[in-house]
């Protein structure tokens, strides 16, 4: 009954954007920051090759609305569990006026904690630029509040998702021809330099009011179609997973350093690399039959090449675990969220991101 109520929720928001929500939501609002596992669109006016924006992407919602999948992404799952509509864009031309009470999406196909990050691909917004961007939000709030202390409590009551990190390793330190930062660094330094400067851009959240925030986790990128192409094998690349678990254990240091440092906050780490590597490796357990391809690729394993217009993907989308060479599949990322942001979730610590939402 859950699931018919949270895909039936699902559909009223996607079409109704900010206008459906429940009565009672358990959080004022959701903010959220990162790259193309959660962009909705920000990417679709920008000149960059990191879009979206085309058929077969959003096959199963009915048109391409620059989401790197063929559905929904994890924090469109996420909203509707927390009682939330689904979050717009930022840069949609509906995100505004009263439209943004409940929360943007800030999130930019390629970008990554450090601005140098995926500039091949052209124009993105760095998270130090969705930091920015949610600093207007703020300003543009303030319009509907009395004082500044109802502002802030409100801020304070929202849940902030920051999912990034991913491309700093994809479309950064794994390119040794385009980025020198494998030159300069190893794996360890690299992840003390991000954490380091991810650190920063959390302090900088936390001081535009930012209480309750969900740290996600990097998966295991040596496992997704791209990086089994590039290595020419059908099993995850141990060596790119090494590097993703250096980050994340960091990641979790600093979600309880900053609970410790930072008064009044929450932060929240979400685990996605252990629930995705057992999808991988027990894909059958998930009601997958396709682990080590993308639904909709080209070249071996559909790693070569992302997902081009008008491409026929597979019919069979629900038994796959990746999209495109990169992005997991709307059905993968419905099974992520149920694992984080349902009632009794346990891939999030110290609590999970439902319990985070009531405080």
């Amino acid at each position: 009954m859950e699931k018919v109520s949270v895909l039936l929720c699902i559909v009223l928001s996607e079409l109704l954007l900010l206008s459906y929500a429940q009565e009672t939501p358990l959080t004022p609002a959701m903010f959220i920051f990162g790259d193309s596992l959660i962009d909705n669109g920000n990417n679709n006016n920008m000149f960059t090759a990191a879009r979206a924006n085309y058929f077969p992407y959003g096959i199963d919602i009915g048109w391409p609305t620059g989401r790197f999948c063929n559905g929904l992404t994890v924090v469109d799952y996420g909203a509707c569990y927390l009682g939330l509509p689904i979050i717009p864009p930022y840069q949609s031309t509906t995100s505004i006026g009263r439209n943004i009470l409940r929360g943007l999406n800030y999130a930019s196909a390629a970008a990554g904690i450090l601005d140098e990050t995926g500039r091949h691909y052209g124009q993105r917004t760095t998270f130090n630029g969705q930091i920015l961007q949610f600093e207007a939000t703020v300003q543009q709030l303030s319009q509907f509040f009395h004082d500044l202390n109802d502002l802030a409590q409100y801020v304070a009551k929202s849940v902030f998702v920051i999912n990034i990190g991913s491309n700093d390793y994809i479309n950064n330190y794994l390119q040794p021809n385009r980025y020198d930062s494998s030159i300069f660094y190893s794996g360890e330094t690299f992840a003390d330099l991000l954490i380091n400067t991810l650190s920063q851009q959390l302090s900088r959240l936390y001081n535009l009011g930012a209480r309750k925030m969900v740290l996600v986790g990097a998966g295991p990128l040596g496992c997704i179609p791209n990086s089994l192409f590039i290595a020419g094998k059908n099993s995850c690349v141990d060596e790119v997973n090494s590097l993703v678990i250096l980050f994340n254990s960091r990641l979790i240091q600093l979600t309880s350093t900053l609970n410790q440092s930072l008064p009044g906050s929450t932060f929240v780490y979400q685990n996605i690399y252990d629930r995705f590597s057992d999808m991988v490796a027990n894909p059958s357990n998930y009601g997958f039959t396709a682990a080590d391809k993308a639904c909709c690729g080209n070249g071996r394993n559909g790693g070569e090449l992302t997902c081009l217009p008008l491409q026929q993907p597979c019919e069979n989308r629900n038994q796959y675990i990746f999209w495109d060479p990169f992005h997991p599949t709307q059905a993968a990322n419905a099974i992520i969220a149920s694992c984080s942001y349902t009632q009794y979730a346990t891939d999030c610590v110290p609590i999970n991101i439902y319990q985070l939402a009531q405080l």
